[in-house]
């Protein structure tokens, strides 16, 4: 994967995307409330001595927003994917959150190649869970692109 900064801002981006979607969903924080305190207070700051890369601000926007504006299109994707007898509310929170903000691109941002998309969300998924849930994200993602047609 390259490393350019354009990308590494992106990866932030993602990655500060699904936190906020996390906490929107804890807490039902109001999206320009929870817009405004991660531009302020998480993306790109040190946080328990943690430098966090800089993050494509407008592209965190995208995604979060997209994800609040489209979820019940995202969710009807991902529900379909799912094995039989499971459902959204029984995925884990941090889980869900990836695979909508995944979707959300797919579906959304076509100027994002397919398969940087997946890899991203994968990438994403590893910095939270062990190999098996990545595999997991990609399986469902691709299963969703294929879906639509990507």
């Amino acid at each position: 994967m390259s490393h350019n900064p354009r990308s590494q801002s992106r990866s932030a981006a993602r990655l500060g995307a699904v936190q906020a979607l996390y906490q929107q969903q804890m807490e039902g924080t109001a999206t320009a409330k929870l817009l405004n305190e991660f531009h302020q207070h998480r993306l790109g700051k040190v946080i328990e001595e943690e430098e966090y890369a800089e993050a494509d601000v407008d592209f965190f926007d995208d995604v979060v927003m997209g994800v609040e504006a489209r979820r019940s299109e995202i969710d009807d994707l991902l529900t379909a994917r799912l094995a039989e007898g499971w459902t959204l509310a029984r995925l884990d929170k941090t889980m869900l959150q990836i695979l909508r903000a995944g979707t959300y691109e797919l579906i959304a941002r076509n100027d994002v190649p397919k398969a940087a998309a997946i890899s991203e969300y994968v990438d994403v998924a590893k910095a939270f869970f062990d190999d098996r849930e990545a595999k997991f994200v990609n399986g469902i993602l691709d299963a969703v692109a294929k879906e639509i047609g990507r």
